[in-house]
């Protein structure tokens, strides 16, 4: 499995996905705990994986977002964006109406 696939296996598994460093327990990073909060906050069930255990993970995700920075949170596949992005739409109420979405299926 080449790593393009398994980040699709990951996806396709998990309808919110984060891409963090650390684990929504134990963030390794401002920026990611920063994403879990606003996640818990709404109320979401969320995959997560920890970049820092897995370098070709991390380096490949870059390449298939084309997005250079961590946490990257996925719904139903789509880039949403980074921790600021995440805040932005925590803050506006996007967040909680696009996750309850998800968790109405």
């Amino acid at each position: 499995m080449n790593i393009n696939e398994k980040i699709e296996s990951q996806l396709s598994e998990h309808a919110v996905m984060l891409y963090m460093k650390g684990s929504p327990d134990f963030p390794q990073c401002g920026f990611s705990a920063q994403a879990v909060a606003a996640l818990r906050a709404c109320g979401a069930e969320f995959g997560h994986t920890n970049i820092l255990e897995d370098p070709e993970l991390r380096e490949g995700l870059k390449k298939y977002a084309n997005w250079p920075t961590y946490p990257q949170l996925y719904v139903n596949g789509e880039l949403i964006g980074g921790s600021d992005i995440v805040i932005e739409m925590y803050n506006s109420g996007e967040l909680k109406t696009l996750l309850s979405g998800i968790a109405a299926k």
